[in-house]
């Protein structure tokens, strides 16, 4: 385990009651990507589970995942089905980011025009969660990674502090002739944004930016990139406008 100075008496709590369980207590928060690579390179498994802190496993999670990847070895990583906090269910399948779709999600259209086909297919609101499937990506909340995998293409790239990780690695998997699948029988909850809610929204969309450049720049042209970094400015415009707006 890992804990990201969490500074909320996590550290303790794993200490006094989990005392077998082997604990890295980071003093400043390293990042998502960061800090789990810390916990990989420990890993000596057969799979290897990347599972955020705002989680709670179900039962049989596990014992499924085991069966899942088992009986489909073209499939290098796996994602579950995840539910909110009232056990509905939260979309965590996605296709892969293109130019539009993100260029679009820069400038808000979506809070406008939810609706367009465009942002339609970027987030797969066609996806069956019941069944299982092959996708291009799932959330980074819950990644169960063959260590087969880790051992071929390398951890996650710790150039993305938080954001687009996950994608990123689901793309040098895809490139790298793995699949990725979807698992409905295994379910957890996850308390969504629970371990980054404190942070301004403004900081939140420059660390997105920052992410979504970093993406675009090893897997899109360099003119899509460009497209991305003009985009930037006006993003957090808007988002500083919204911020004061809400205040009001």
């Amino acid at each position: 385990m890992v804990d990201n100075d969490s500074q909320d008496g996590t550290v303790e709590m794993v200490h006094n009651q989990f005392p077998q369980a082997r604990l890295l207590a980071n003093k400043v928060n390293q990042g998502f990507a960061k800090a789990n690579n810390q916990g990989i390179r420990l890993a000596r498994g057969r799979y290897v589970l990347v599972l955020n802190p705002d989680t709670r496993i179900l039962p049989s999670a596990f014992r499924s995942m085991f069966k899942f990847m088992d009986s489909h070895p073209h499939y290098g990583l796996a994602g579950c089905k995840l539910l909110n906090s009232d056990e509905t269910l939260q979309p965590s399948v996605r296709r892969f980011p293109t130019f539009w779709d993100q260029f679009l999600l820069l400038f808000k259209v979506p809070h406008l025009l939810p609706n367009l086909p465009v942002f339609k297919k970027y987030l797969a609101r066609d996806f069956d969660y019941d069944e299982p499937s092959e996708v291009d990506q799932v959330m980074g909340a819950f990644f169960w990674l063959r260590q087969e995998v880790l051992e071929k293409i390398g951890l996650l790239d710790e150039g993305f502090w938080i954001w687009f990780e996950e994608v990123d690695y689901c793309r040098r998997l895809r490139q790298a002739g793995w699949k990725i699948g979807y698992n409905p029988d295994t379910e957890i909850i996850h308390h969504f944004g629970q371990s980054f809610r404190q942070r301004l929204s403004v900081d939140r969309q420059k660390i997105f930016n920052r992410s979504l450049a970093r993406y675009f720049k090893k897997h899109h042209s360099r003119l899509a990139w460009i497209g991305i970094q003009i985009a930037r400015p006006f993003s957090l415009a808007l988002e500083w406008v919204y911020q004061l707006i809400s205040k009001k």
